[in-house]
């Protein structure tokens, strides 16, 4: 079994960063794409947030131009799914489902994932107007009516950002009282622009062939349903980081987050974070793609700290 200087775990803008800035430094390298390969970005229709593509990219595009670069690097690029991990002491030791892997650093960006509703239609309408990103895809809703799932501060984010495309906004919220800070709840309920929809559940979506057109709501209180028109539907219902396989190993926060110091550095040497895995706060690709090369150079000048 071979053994990589650094062997990165997810293919987003943080792995496919820190494998740019690893193999330029001379490591051997090698990221393992994991079940998403791109990350969640390549299930985003547009980009226009990254600096660099004033006209904006394809999600899957900016994937494979990273991975491209990567490889021009001498990255290799692995397709595989890890299943279980040592990190009891170098080099680390990674099962994955396809054959097993050691290495003497570990990045690990393997993100989080988005809550979701739950819904069948869900799937139907991704991308068609299901989002789970209001700064990723709320420009292709300018002047159009949409909705914004959630309670909390995100929620609040998410539709006070829309207000400012949209002709309307709705947030959708079971209770009868916001759970966002004084502030963000301020915002949304002085804004003419939001609505509130106290007290409401969406338990199915409606379209056709050109996207979303309906949410149904139900009453929590009454169990009364009735459908609001909108072209657009953000959930904000929180993110779930994809650190389970790291539990008992890595030392992880309340919601899963893995805890890193300033310099990307886990609680063991020679692992690091990077990305939606250890950022429960920003969830961009160009943030990730920052802790992304902090971990790489990180993870150099601990190797070269073995080497003396």
């Amino acid at each position: 079994m071979d053994t990589w200087d650094v062997l990165i775990l997810g293919s987003g803008p943080a792995g496919g960063t820190a494998a740019i800035y690893a193999a330029r430094a001379g490591l051997r390298t090698a990221l393992v794409s994991g079940p998403m390969p791109g990350g969640q970005l390549a299930a985003t229709s547009r980009v226009e947030n990254f600096p660099g593509f004033p006209e904006g990219v394809e999600g899957p595009d900016f994937g494979r131009r990273v991975e491209e670069q990567a490889r021009k690097f001498g990255a290799e690029f692995l397709l595989d799914i890890i299943a279980g991990v040592d990190l009891s002491s170098p080099p680390f030791l990674l099962k994955g489902q396809s054959d097993e892997y050691r290495c003497r650093a570990l990045v690990v960006s393997t993100g989080s994932s988005p809550r979701r509703l739950g819904l069948p239609a869900e799937r139907e309408f991704a991308n068609r107007g299901v989002s789970t990103c209001a700064t990723c895809d709320g420009r292709f809703y300018e002047g159009k009516t949409v909705a914004v799932v959630g309670g909390g501060d995100s929620a609040a984010e998410e539709a006070s950002y829309l207000a400012r495309l949209a002709s309307g906004v709705h947030v959708i919220h079971r209770r009868d009282e916001l759970r966002a800070g004084p502030v963000m709840a301020r915002r949304v309920l002085d804004n003419p622009k939001i609505t509130v929809e106290w007290n409401s559940v969406v338990v199915d979506l409606k379209g056709n062939d050109s996207g979303l057109r309906e949410a149904v709501l139900r009453d929590t209180k009454t169990d009364a349903e009735r459908t609001l028109p909108v072209d657009g539907l953000f959930l904000a219902i929180g993110h779930v980081p994809n650190s389970d396989l790291f539990k008992g190993c890595l030392d992880l926060d309340d919601q899963g987050y893995i805890v890193t110091d300033k310099l990307a550095r886990t609680n063991v040497a020679g692992v690091f974070a990077a990305g939606d895995v250890a950022d429960p706060h920003f969830r961009q690709a160009i943030t990730a793609a920052g802790t992304g090369c902090a971990a790489a150079m990180q993870a150099e000048r601990y190797l070269d700290s073995l080497t003396g």
